[in-house]
């Protein structure tokens, strides 16, 4: 009998750790799924955001797995991404085949010798999908449950703003509020947002890992996103410091061009700190405006999946 880890990528965000619980109770739920024993796991820590939500509903977090976990008589779900890039360390090579299916939302990048499942929809949060899921299958979420996953959709689509939201978000994201009994989805959405822009307890170096992703744009780099409702005090009180992280950072993972984009959730607005003249010269071709004390103004982008990496992308094209 086989056990099915269900994990999101490294340094998980709320999106990543709430899919894969999701993914275990529809498994637990309906048993053609095929997985007889699911289990949601995480790949790294909970970040202060998610941590907040696992405070306010008194649920512990799942396990922390790692390949040394993995044997003959296990496999493996991936959901909220999909890139070896942003997978669990060590889930390559010959343990690459452990991995079953893939639920994601973000754009496919993969080349396996074996099939797998996958369902992949262009919509702001993985949790919509699943979300979807149970409703063809006639699966509904505990309110508990339903809370995590309304919160998750609030958090990717930074509150129904990103230019990822799509109306199939908007509408799981009310049926979900309703499951949930959460009747001030906008206080509930600003309660998320304070929680997500807590850094307090954080090092410069967690800062610009909170929620990074790193691609193969043909130079291998590295996209880290701030969320916070303090744009300006983190600029001008962190700034230094964090270029420092940055460089340390971006040594630490051999990443060639580095970038942290400062996303003011309220005030619709990111700023990306630049680090060197090469991320200078790509910001600057990819967004346009001209770059003052290491920090560029892109304006209302908030998505990094869908407005700020495939510029980058574009630009180093």
């Amino acid at each position: 009998m086989k056990t099915t880890y269900i994990i999101g990528h490294t340094k998980p965000d709320t999106d990543a750790v709430v899919a894969a619980m999701a993914f275990e109770y529809l498994c637990k739920n309906w048993k053609e799924m095929g997985y007889v024993t699911p289990v949601a796991a995480i790949t790294d820590p909970l970040n202060p955001e998610t941590q907040f939500l696992f405070d306010t509903f008194g649920v512990s977090a799942p396990k922390v797995l790692t390949a040394a976990d993995l044997n003959e008589n296990t496999e493996v779900v991936l959901v909220d991404h999909n890139e070896a890039s942003q997978r669990m360390s060590g889930l390559d090579g010959e343990l690459e085949s452990q991995i079953v299916e893939i639920v994601d939302h973000h754009k496919a990048n993969i080349n396996f010798n074996n099939p797998v499942y996958l369902t992949f929809k262009p919509w702001g949060s993985t949790c919509s999908i699943v979300y979807y899921l149970m409703k063809k299958f006639g699966v509904q979420p505990e309110k508990t449950l339903a809370s995590f996953m309304l919160a998750s959709i609030l958090s990717d689509t930074v509150g129904y703003k990103s230019a990822t939201c799509t109306e199939h978000d908007k509408k799981f994201g009310s049926e979900l509020a309703a499951l949930a009994g959460v009747t001030d989805v906008d206080g509930f959405t600003l309660e998320i947002f304070k929680a997500k822009s807590n850094i307090s307890t954080l090092t410069d170096e967690q800062i610009v890992k909170n929620d990074y992703k790193v691609f193969d744009f043909g130079k291998k780099t590295m996209i880290d996103q701030l969320e916070t409702v303090e744009q300006d005090l983190v600029l001008t009180q962190k700034k230094a410091s964090l270029l420092q992280a940055m460089e340390r950072v971006k040594a630490e993972l051999g990443a060639e061009l580095i970038f942290v984009a400062i996303t003011d959730i309220l005030k619709v607005n990111t700023k990306l700190l630049i680090l060197t003249q090469a991320e200078q010269a790509v910001a600057e071709k990819a967004f346009g405006g001209t770059t003052v004390d290491n920090v560029l103004d892109i304006g209302p982008k908030m998505s990094r999946k869908k407005e700020i990496a495939p510029a980058i992308e574009m630009a180093l094209k």
